[in-house]
């Protein structure tokens, strides 16, 4: 067993860990409660700290719950004065969340100089050099680098920025507890620094090594001993990158795809029943064996994905629910239909946005008629899921 020291800075990291791990039940949306996991039995950081019953921290899950709240309210402004405003409280969320970085120093960036746009970077802590803290940059997911300059084109937005981000912390804090009660959280669950210390349980959770997500955090490197290899900055650099790419490949709906975390196991004889909850709250069910279960080390909790055949999947047109007993039904639109001699691919977008392919003989095709934008159910049963883990 290696032995792993300790730094005062890790422990700083370890610390704020130890506040978002502990109850046995967090809620994740009006209809769903999931078991609180236990950690994964491969390389986590987090394994080896205790959980007390103090606070708690999102999930993945939950954040995208939460960010979701959050556009649906910006994108819902009843005014356009009132809009970008709300576009203004959007880019801080964004940036807190996947930059793991403090209210203050999200809300002292100047936009138009602190993010390097071609590079996906942020740049941090350019004005706390009288407190002896270096600025550090920060990777965030190209899509997120691309929305925040799509928005300062905006002419209309760039005006309303004449103070940068600078805004009321107490009331960015009540905009923050607002879309957390919205999302079905306590008040608190919803404050920055826990979005933050959120960010930091979720990385780890990826397995990025502790000193990487120590630095992302702006915690002290007085002594990075934690990993049992060293990292020198460029590594580092090359190691976000790697995991902020793969975090955004998990949420880009990868076709027949969907991330999200285990939500309950039910183990038979021989096989097991596993559900997943989606990034956006849908349930996938999959059956399993139990060798499966173990040799892969799934637990309530574990984060996964689940890919779909396209030859099981069934398309039906129906305007209620089908009654069959597929335990996996969404519904959704035709966005292409793929004619070919002997084979024609239907590929449907769901809600979310994730497209599922199904492929059927074209003399079915002909019997079935679909066309392009029709609303049609796809339906596959959980002996059709194949489960993934990274």
């Amino acid at each position: 067993m290696h032995q792993i020291r300790l730094s005062r800075a890790n422990l700083g990291v370890m610390n704020m860990s130890r506040r978002c791990y502990n109850n046995n039940m967090i809620m994740v949306s009006h209809r769903h409660h999931i078991p609180r996991s236990s950690m994964r039995e491969r390389s986590s950081h987090a394994r080896i700290i205790s959980m007390p019953h103090e606070s708690r921290c999102l999930d993945t899950v939950q954040m995208n719950r939460l960010e979701q709240s959050f556009r649906s309210w910006a994108d819902g402004a009843p005014r356009a004065d009132v809009r970008l405003s709300r576009k203004r409280i959007l880019l801080i969320f964004l940036l807190i969340r996947y930059t793991g970085g403090k209210l203050n120093e999200v809300i002292a960036l100047n936009p138009f100089q602190d993010v390097d746009f071609k590079h996906h970077l942020v740049f941090l802590g350019r004005k706390e050099k009288k407190n002896d803290r270096p600025m550090r940059e920060v990777r965030i997911p190209e899509a997120l680098s691309e929305e925040i300059k799509s928005s300062l084109d905006d002419p209309a937005f760039k005006k309303y920025l004449g103070n940068f981000f600078k805004v009321d912390p107490g009331h960015v804090r009540r905009k923050f507890y607002e879309r957390a009660l919205d999302s079905g959280f306590p008040s608190a669950m919803g404050a920055p620094e826990n979005i933050r210390r959120s960010r930091a349980i979720e990385l780890m959770q990826n397995n990025m090594p502790l000193p990487v997500v120590q630095k992302i955090l702006g915690h002290s490197t007085l002594n990075m001993t934690a990993s049992y290899v060293n990292f020198s900055d460029t590594d580092m650099r090359q190691v976000a990158k790697h995991f902020i790419e793969k975090e955004s490949h998990r949420k880009t709906s990868a076709r027949n795809s969907f991330f999200g975390k285990i939500s309950s196991i039910k183990k038979g004889d021989i096989q097991a029943k596993v559900e997943m909850i989606t990034l956006s709250g849908d349930i996938v069910a999959t059956i399993i064996t139990r060798d499966s279960l173990s040799r892969l080390g799934l637990k309530t909790g574990s984060l996964v994905t689940a890919e779909v055949k396209a030859p099981w999947v069934i398309l039906q047109k129906s305007d209620r629910e089908p009654k069959t007993t597929a335990e996996n039904r969404f519904v959704g639109n035709i966005v292409r239909i793929n004619k070919g001699e002997t084979a024609t691919e239907y590929v449907v977008r769901i809600s979310d946005g994730t497209e599922l392919c199904s492929i059927v003989s074209t003399e079915n095709a002909r019997v079935m008629g679909f066309k392009k934008d029709d609303r049609v159910w796809v339906i596959f049963n959980s002996f059709a899921v194949v489960l993934h883990i990274d």
